[in-house]
C-alpha cells in the first residue's frame, strides 16, 4: 500500500490498521471494503491523499466503525478559496460532481482519471458554485441536479429535488435537506451510507454563511438540522475559510480548549498549503460559535443579553463577524 499523508481536518481521528508514514505529497490510498477501522480520539474524520501537481485531495472509502463505503469524494480548489468535490462510485464507475464553480479544474480531473461525468450537484444558485454547471453539461452530457425552490436560478437543471427527498446516486442514498439562511432555496446533500455531507454555504467550519437571503431564525434551524446527524459525519462546505474563521472564533471565546487546539492545528495545515476540509459534526459543535450561541463566554463578548433567544443571538455573532478585520 502506498503512503499517505496524515494531513486532516482536525487532530487524529480515524486509524486503520496500517502502517502509514506521513508524506508532504502522496498518492492516493485505496482502502478495500471490508477493512475495519477504529475510532480514534477527539473527533472523526476521512483519511484523504493530496495529489501533488493536482493539488486536489483524494477522500478514498470512509473509515467508519460499522460501515465502509465505496463512494470516493475528490477535492478539487476552483477560483479563490472554493472547493468543488468530485464524486466516484468505485463499484459503477459513476462520477458525480458538487458545486463546480468552474469548469476546467473538474475537466482536468476527469481527464486524469480517464472518466466521464454523469451528474453536477448544486447545493444553492450562486454563480461560484453554479459557474461550470453549462460548460460540464455540454461536454459530457450530465445531468444537473439542484433544489427544487431554485429551479428558475440554477443553469441547466434536469432533477428539482425538495426537502425531504431521497436520490439515488449509482445505489448511494442522497438525503436532500433544505438548509436555507444564506439562501432561500439551499440545500444540503447528506450521503448516510457514506457518513458525508455537502453542506455548500450554509455551514462552514467555524462559521456558517452570511444571510443573503434568510434570516437568523431560518439559519438557526438549518444548522442545528445538520449537527443533528451523527457526531463522526464528515462536513463537505463550500470554501477554504477555516483559517479566518479561527480567529474570529478565539476573539469570542478564546478559553475554549477544543478551539485553541483546533485552531492551531488549521494554522499548520494552512501553512502547508493543505485543505482544512472535512470537519466533523463533533468538531463544529465543540467549537463553531455559530453553533454556541447559547454559551455565555460568547455572549457575554459580544454584549448579548442572556434572555436573547439563540437565533438573536446568532444573528449578533453573524454581524460581529461581517465586521471582524482580524
Amino acid at each position: 500500500m502506498q503512503t499517505i499523508s496524515k494531513a486532516s481536518s482536525a487532530i487524529s481521528f480515524f486509524r486503520c490498521p496500517s502502517k502509514l508514514r506521513s508524506q508532504p505529497c502522496v498518492r492516493q490510498l485505496h482502502l478495500r471494503k471490508g477493512l475495519v477501522c477504529r475510532v480514534m480520539k477527539f473527533v472523526s474524520s476521512p483519511l484523504r491523499t493530496l495529489r501533488g501537481a493536482s493539488k486536489s485531495i483524494r477522500v478514498s472509502n470512509f473509515c467508519s466503525v460499522s460501515n465502509i463505503s465505496s463512494l470516493q469524494i475528490e477535492l478539487v480548489p476552483c477560483l479563490n478559496d472554493n472547493y468543488a468535490y468530485v464524486l466516484h462510485d468505485e463499484d459503477s464507475g459513476t462520477v458525480g460532481v458538487v458545486d463546480p464553480s468552474e469548469a476546467e479544474p473538474v475537466i482536468e480531473s476527469l481527464q486524469r482519471s480517464g472518466r466521464n461525468l454523469t451528474y453536477i450537484l448544486n447545493t444553492h444558485h450562486h454563480y461560484d458554485h453554479t459557474g461550470g454547471n453549462l460548460e460540464l453539461k455540454d461536454r459530457y452530457g450530465a445531468k444537473v441536479i439542484g433544489s427544487a425552490v431554485d429551479r428558475d436560478r440554477i443553469p441547466g437543471i434536469d432533477i428539482a429535488l425538495k426537502d425531504g427527498d431521497k436520490w439515488m446516486f449509482a445505489g448511494h442514498e442522497v438525503h436532500v435537506m433544505d438548509t436555507p439562511g444564506h439562501t432561500k432555496g439551499h440545500i444540503s446533500l447528506y450521503f448516510p451510507g457514506a457518513q458525508a455531507i455537502f453542506t455548500g454555504d450554509t455551514l462552514f467550519s467555524l462559521s456558517c454563511g452570511k444571510l443573503f437571503e434568510g434570516t437568523p431564525k431560518h439559519m438557526l434551524a438549518s444548522l442545528q438540522r445538520i449537527v443533528s446527524l451523527p457526531d463522526d459525519t464528515s462536513i463537505y462546505c463550500g470554501h477554504e475559510y477555516t483559517l479566518s474563521n479561527s480567529k474570529f472564533a478565539l476573539s469570542i471565546e478564546p478559553n475554549n480548549e477544543a478551539l485553541q487546539s483546533y485552531a492551531a492545528h488549521v494554522a499548520e495545515l494552512r501553512q502547508k498549503k493543505l485543505p482544512t476540509i472535512p470537519t466533523t459534526v463533533k468538531m463544529e459543535k465543540a467549537c463553531n460559535p455559530f453553533l454556541r450561541s447559547s454559551n455565555t463566554d460568547i455572549r457575554r463578548a459580544l454584549g448579548i443579553s442572556e434572555t436573547a433567544d439563540d437565533a438573536e443571538a446568532l444573528g449578533v455573532i453573524r454581524k460581529a463577524k461581517d465586521n471582524f478585520k482580524g
